[in-house]
């Protein structure tokens, strides 16, 4: 793509933000890559602002000159979100960290977009308040929301678009709004929230969030099931679910990813297909949880039931889990990690499993399963060669099959990861004529397309 960048832009930021903006290689090369295969794409300069007004006014600069603008929160993400295919500013938002209020009355956290997901759980120790919603990463919020990110409690709390009561935003123009309220619901208008919510960056930046607090639970217990097949430990999580057990966590890893993981982590768990439970609640209510899930386990012929009750063990427990894609790259020496996903309705969810696992024997590609299989989501951490070319292409290939017997299904191309570059050209197969309609909103919002250009809407003809 053609670069769209003016040197009078970046004196124009000096003049403004002084050393807090800068041109070096180093820095503009990693802010040009995420936790994807995607080459590294840089901007042209990385500005780090302090607040909602500074954001403002570097966007107005950008907008004179019709110069691209990327949000830059983490890092983590692994569609290609944050490549400057256009080249232009890069706005790295860790330097908003600020915790700015904790209601307990109200049961809501208001932050800076730039504090990660690890730091809200440091300031909420011991408040008997948690924010349930994380992914394996320590992202910042911002980026959680603009991604619509999940992770191994949605089952039970949903995803970042159920969890954010109110935002703050920067649009294209540097206007800053204020979208929703603190109130529990609403019915006052078009829902903007959940509109900048999982847009990726393109319609606006997200500069401060107001998020849902939930009562950290009475008692938590966890639980190890290997069982023979995928199959089988696929269909235990749904009948789980199906019958109305409020579960936390229910996560599925295949064989080739225990292995991964008990290499990773030093742990000695059977290296079989498996899920990771997780029950929340009162002492009573777990009782009659762990009653009932054991019953079904039995019913679909369980190899191992073990307890993992002590905090420390439960916590070594979901560290690994946590520590998954790591620990599928070091299989393999020179791995490079090519990360999917996709969520299928849960009654498809085995057979999708199970035909993937014969596409990928078939492929004779390294890719360990894991997957959020109560609401119908799994990931393949495809581990291929920096070097191997023929092999990338069987990789892509995989993937392209996997998306496509998710979407037959009456699936989606992604159930957290999101779209970047990575997965453009799905959209169509997935929204048809709907996508004319996201490309009126973001025309309207942004007529210059100067927001994060060429992520989540491919080119369509009009």
């Amino acid at each position: 793509m053609e670069k769209r960048f003016n040197q009078s832009v970046f004196e124009e930021l000096k003049s403004l933000l002084q050393d807090r903006v800068t041109s070096e290689t180093n820095i503009r090369n990693e802010h040009g890559v995420g936790f994807s295969y995607h080459a590294c794409t840089p901007p042209d300069c990385v500005v780090f602002p302090l607040n909602t007004q500074e954001v403002s006014e570097i966007v107005k600069i950008c907008a004179r000159y019709s110069t691209p603008i990327i949000p830059f929160g983490a890092g983590t993400s692994v569609e290609g979100h944050i490549l400057a295919l256009e080249g232009g500013v890069c706005i790295d938002l860790s330097k908003m960290n600020q915790i700015i209020e904790i209601s307990a009355d109200d049961m809501y956290v208001t932050v800076e977009s730039g504090v990660t997901r690890n730091q809200i759980d440091e300031a909420l120790e011991g408040s008997g308040f948690c924010f349930p919603i994380g992914p394996g990463v320590n992202a910042t919020l911002g980026g959680m929301a603009s991604t619509r990110a999940s992770g191994t409690n949605a089952v039970r709390y949903g995803t970042m678009k159920d969890n954010v009561l109110t935002l703050k935003a920067v649009l294209p123009n540097g206007e800053i709004i204020q979208t929703g309220s603190k109130a529990k619901k609403s019915s006052a208008g078009y829902d903007l929230t959940r509109l900048l919510i999982g847009a990726e960056g393109t319609l606006g930046i997200i500069t401060e969030l107001t998020l849902k607090l939930h009562s950290y639970p009475e008692a938590i217990y966890a639980a190890v099931c290997s069982f023979p097949s995928v199959e089988l430990a696929v269909n235990t999580a749904i009948k789980t679910i199906q019958r109305g057990i409020p579960i936390s966590k229910i996560e599925l890893l295949d064989d080739a990813m225990m292995r991964a993981i008990n290499l990773y982590s030093a742990l000695g768990y059977a290296e079989k297909p498996t899920l990771f439970l997780e029950f929340a609640g009162s002492e009573i209510e777990l009782k009659e949880q762990i009653k009932k899930v054991e019953e079904i386990t039995q019913q679909h012929e369980v190899l191992e039931f073990l307890w993992e009750t002590s905090e420390e063990n439960r916590k070594k427990l979901w560290r690994a889990r946590t520590d998954a894609a790591p620990a599928s790259v070091a299989l393999r020496e020179g791995g490079k990690l090519m990360s999917t996903d996709v969520c299928v309705p849960i009654s498809k969810l085995a057979k999708c499993i199970v035909d993937t696992q014969i596409d990928i024997k078939e492929s004779n590609i390294l890719a360990p399963i894991l997957g959020h299989v109560g609401d119908g989501n799994f990931h393949l951490t495809i581990v291929v060669s920096a070097d191997d070319a023929d092999e990338f292409e069987r990789a892509k290939a995989l993937n392209e099959r996997l998306v496509t017997r998710a979407l037959e299904m009456g699936g989606t191309c992604t159930g957290e990861h999101g779209i970047g570059v990575g997965k453009l050209h799905y959209m169509k197969a997935e929204h048809g004529e709907a996508l004319n309609l996201m490309w009126t909103i973001k025309k309207a919002i942004d007529p210059q397309n100067i927001m994060n250009p060429g992520k989540l809407l491919p080119k369509i003809n009009h």
